[in-house]
C-alpha cells in the first residue's frame, strides 16, 4: 500500500475522514519534522509510515472523545513536536490552538510547520507549565487541554488542570497502564476538581499497540496553590 494510501485507512480506521488535501499538510508537516529533527531532538521514530501512525493517527485519536468541538480553545501541555495538539488543528483549522513547550527550539520548529502548512490562529507559549499554569493570562481560559507527555497522570494532572475553564475538559493518552494511573491519580483529581466522564480504548490501525484516551471533566476552580512551583509537580506529586 503506498504511503499516502496507507495513512488514510489508518485515519479512516479510527472512524476519520481524510482527503488529499489533508493528507498533503501532514505529508508537509512530516518532511520537517524529520528535516528539524536530524539538528533537535524532536522525535525516535523516523520511519513515516511510523510517523503517520504512531504519532499523527494517535494524535487524531483524541477526536474520539468527542469533547473537542470546532471553534474551541485548546492548548497543548508540554507539546514537544507538536503531538497532540498540531495534527488536531491540521484535521479542523477552526480550532484555537494554544502550543505551550519550554524549550524554545521546539517552539521555532512548531512555528516553522505552522507558517510551512499556512495554520492560522495558533499561539506559541515559551514556558514552564507550572509558570504559564498561574499567568492570569492562561490560567482557567480554555475549554480543553490536551497531552501526549510521559509524566504521571497526578504530575499531568496539576500541569493542565489549571488552564482548563470550569466545566471544561482534559484529554490525557495513557499507555497499558492507565488503570493504575487513575488509582495513583485519585487524590489529585479530587484537589484539583476533576472527575473522569469516559476511558476510551483505542487500537492502532496497523499495529498490535493499544492505548487509552482518558477524558476528565473539570467540576470546580483550581485552588489558588496549585499549580505549586516549577519542579515540584514532579517531585513530590499529588497523592
Amino acid at each position: 500500500m503506498e504511503n499516502r494510501e496507507y495513512f488514510k485507512k489508518g485515519i479512516e480506521d479510527i472512524g476519520l475522514l481524510a482527503d488529499d488535501k489533508l493528507v498533503e499538510k501532514f505529508e508537509t508537516y512530516k518532511s520537517l519534522l524529520l528535516e528539524w529533527n536530524e539538528k533537535i531532538n524532536l522525535t525516535a521514530i523516523t520511519d513515516e509510515k511510523e510517523i503517520y501512525i504512531k504519532h499523527f493517527v494517535d494524535s487524531l485519536s483524541c477526536i474520539c472523545s468527542g469533547v473537542i468541538k470546532s471553534d474551541s480553545r485548546i492548548i497543548d501541555v508540554g507539546t514537544g513536536a507538536g503531538f497532540p495538539g498540531l495534527p488536531l488543528k491540521i484535521y479542523d483549522e477552526s480550532l484555537r490552538l494554544t502550543l505551550l513547550d519550554s524549550l524554545r527550539k521546539r517552539i521555532n520548529f512548531l512555528e516553522s510547520v505552522c507558517t510551512e502548512i499556512g495554520l492560522d490562529g495558533v499561539e506559541f507559549v515559551h514556558s514552564r507549565a507550572e509558570d504559564a499554569g498561574a499567568d492570569k493570562k492562561y490560567r482557567e481560559k480554555y475549554d480543553v487541554a490536551v497531552s501526549r507527555a510521559v509524566a504521571s497522570l497526578n504530575v499531568l494532572l496539576e500541569y493542565c488542570t489549571p488552564f482548563i475553564k470550569k466545566g471544561g475538559y482534559f484529554v490525557c493518552q495513557k499507555g497499558p497502564a492507565a488503570d493504575d494511573e487513575l488509582v495513583a491519580a485519585a487524590k489529585a483529581m479530587k484537589e484539583l476538581g476533576m472527575v473522569l466522564e469516559e476511558k476510551l480504548s483505542i487500537n492502532l490501525p496497523f499495529t498490535d499497540i493499544n492505548h487509552y484516551v482518558l477524558v476528565f471533566r473539570k467540576v470546580s476552580n483550581t485552588p489558588s496553590k496549585y499549580p505549586r512551583k516549577a519542579g515540584l509537580p514532579s517531585k513530590k506529586p499529588i497523592i
